[in-house]
């Protein structure tokens, strides 16, 4: 048995928070040592112990006599003598309000080259790591007390079982915990600096956690990302709606300006005499409307568009590049941000050739060389119906008049009209006078005709102008007087407003000098581009089937393309002539019935394709489409 405390390792001090804590200490540090006695003696090995022969049980015996002064060698007795070895390094008695306290150990541990705290803030799994189970002390990962392993697998301190086998008085014996015979030289060394038995239950709790955590945080990973995505289409929408909100307010102050401009105006003209022209139909138009500049898109392929005022969008027929040259329809929006969106067209369908916007409903009309007339929704982005036609379309226009009925212009000199609510065929059909293609068709009003129920239009080929009558008793159409000797007619334009028509020619030969023109020559064709010298040739219609001719201006026109052309009808401005320049690249503005240039507007880097007017949208639309550059012109005063 070990021998008690030392007398004179004996004082007493005055009780207080340090010291209570280190009782505390104390008792923890001895539950501990004798819950590892316990637990060491808890396993016996019967089955070994029975094979064993009788001469080793007497060994034994004498060996676990002399072993119970040391260390444990039974449950009982092992926790008594773990106790009395912990009472002796600790022992602690309480007096009248004073404690004597024998050796009072250090609060904290150097173990493993690291500082270990207080002793009882450790747990059983770290005790089993850290300390020696016989004598209770952290063992090392070198020196005497190194971490070693008997072949039965228990971990003790190299010095603490050599001093053990020492007490069996030879180089073997059992050991101490689960009494399995081992001889020293058995005894392995293990080079780690701590030891700590992993949980697999609660090891593959932690992992599940982990894993739910991980989906967890990938969860709201991806709703940060939908966030994040939803806070910049809400931030793009309101860019969006700022941008509209101040468009319409610096269109609200310009319409009041305007408003006051036009009632100082009209105060300052009463009791004056209102001109009328020669013809009597432009009255009291005697300014000339100027347009500025104001947004510019690069386009790519562009052919024609038209402009839809309920929407207050473009829908521009596009080729795009590349092998296959697909056909596309876009449509952009005149509100910033200007956003677009492309309606890709059958393969049917082929190269657009004309294309224009009911005035009645969000319809788009596509003539194409096909062999189709194409009806499409422009709200939808998606086709309605396709008529099929004998020939390729070259033009097509809807009925100013009537919601229902719509034109179309073929390859081969005919020009049919058809129902939308009749889809199967055509309402009625005409052959031309000839077989060339009508490339420009235009509806006329009825302001110059009784209402007969007669449908009227007018169409241009390379012959000149035809009229042509549907639903009425004359039959087949008749051709415009004077525009049959002008040349080859390349374009058309015509205004209802005002029932002016302006139709372009290039020669069939060379101009030859002697010709007189109303006005002189353009710049020469060697300038710029590659146009050709010729004319726009303006007439009046004056009733449903007589023309008169106004006025004739030299012009540059383009040698092989049929360009679109257009009058702008703004309401109290007198009528101008638009169209392109095809040596200088200019949009080009005449007026009428002069053919005066009133103004030249942008150059673009290709010839100019399609030109459109809108007064429906204030204060007046002027596009011009090249190529590769679509360009919007606002009305202003002079």
């Amino acid at each position: 048995m070990m021998a008690g405390p030392d007398p004179t390792h004996v004082h007493f001090v005055q009780r207080g928070p340090d010291d209570v804590r280190f009782l505390e200490e104390v008792e923890l540090l001895d539950q501990v040592q004798q819950y590892l006695a316990a637990d060491g003696f808890e396993e016996e090995y019967e089955e070994e112990e029975e094979e064993e022969d009788e001469e080793e049980e007497e060994e034994d015996e004498g060996d676990d006599e002399q072993d119970e002064d040391y260390a444990p060698g039974g449950e009982e007795e092992g926790s008594r003598n773990r106790h009395s070895t912990s009472s002796a390094q600790t022992t602690t008695i309480v007096n009248a309000g004073k404690e004597t306290i024998e050796d009072k150990p250090s609060s904290s541990q150097n173990v493993g080259g690291k500082e270990v705290g207080n002793m009882g803030e450790l747990n059983r799994g770290e005790v089993d790591g850290l300390f020696c189970p016989i004598c209770i002390e952290a063992w090392t990962n070198d020196g005497d007390h190194q971490i070693c392993c008997l072949p039965c697998g228990h971990i003790y301190g190299m010095s603490c079982i050599k001093k053990w086998f020492q007490q069996c008085g030879r180089n073997s014996g059992k050991c101490p915990q689960c009494n399995r015979r081992c001889m020293l030289k058995d005894v392995r060394k293990l080079y780690a600096s701590r030891l700590v038995v992993a949980d697999e239950g609660l090891q593959k709790t932690l992992e599940a956690r982990c894993a739910s955590l991980e989906k967890k945080d990938a969860e709201w990973s991806k709703k940060e990302a939908e966030w994040c995505a939803r806070e910049l289409h809400l931030n793009q929408e309101v860019i969006h709606l700022t941008e509209v909100n101040d468009c319409l307010h610096r269109n609200l102050d310009d319409m009041e300006s305007r408003l006051s401009q036009l009632s100082t105006a009209s105060r300052s003209y009463q009791g004056r005499p209102v001109s009328v022209d020669n013809h009597g139909l432009n009255v009291g138009r005697q300014r000339s409307c100027r347009f500025m500049f104001q947004k510019e898109f690069p386009l790519e392929g562009g052919r024609f568009f038209d402009i839809d005022t309920s929407s207050n969008c473009l829908i521009i027929a596009r080729r795009l590049s590349g092998m296959s040259g697909r056909h596309v329809l876009t449509r952009m929006s005149l509100i910033p941000p200007y956003e677009s969106e492309d309606m890709p067209l059958p393969s049917c369908v082929k190269a657009v050739r004309d294309l224009c916007v009911s005035p009645y409903n969000r319809l788009a009309l596509v003539a194409s060389l096909g062999k189709k007339l194409s009806v499409l929704s422009t709200e939808s982005n998606t086709m309605i119906h396709k008529y099929d036609l004998p020939a390729a379309a070259w033009s097509c226009s809807w009925d100013p008049s009537s919601s229902y009925n719509l034109y179309a212009g073929l390859q081969n000199g005919m020009v049919l009209m058809f129902d939308t609510r009749q889809t199967a065929r055509p309402v009625e059909s005409m052959f031309g006078l000839s077989s060339n293609l009508v490339h420009s068709i235009c509806p006329l009003s009825n302001n110059l005709t009784p209402h007969t129920g007669t449908s009227t239009v007018l169409t241009a080929s390379s012959v000149g102008l035809c009229q042509w009558n549907f639903g009425g008793v004359q039959e087949g159409p008749f051709l415009v007087p004077e525009t049959q000797n002008a040349g080859v007619c390349i374009s058309l334009a015509y205004s209802p407003k005002t029932e002016d028509v302006v139709a372009s020619f290039r020669p069939k030969v060379e101009i030859s000098n002697d010709i007189p023109l109303s006005q002189p020559l353009l710049t020469p064709s060697s300038v710029m581009g590659h146009g050709v010298h010729g004319s726009h040739v303006h007439f009046k219609r004056l009733n449903s089937n007589f023309y008169e001719k106004v006025g004739c201006s030299s012009a540059n026109v383009d040698d092989i393309r049929l360009p679109k052309s257009a009058i702008v009808d703004k309401n109290d401005f007198a009528p101008l002539f638009a169209c392109g320049d095809e040596v200088t690249q200019e949009l080009v503005l005449q007026g009428l019935p002069s053919l005066k240039v009133n103004q030249r507007l942008k150059s673009h880097r290709c010839p100019i394709r399609d030109v459109k007017f809108t007064d429906s949208l204030y204060p007046g639309l002027l596009g011009c489409l090249s190529e590769g550059l679509l360009q919007i012109f606002s009305a202003t005063p002079p």
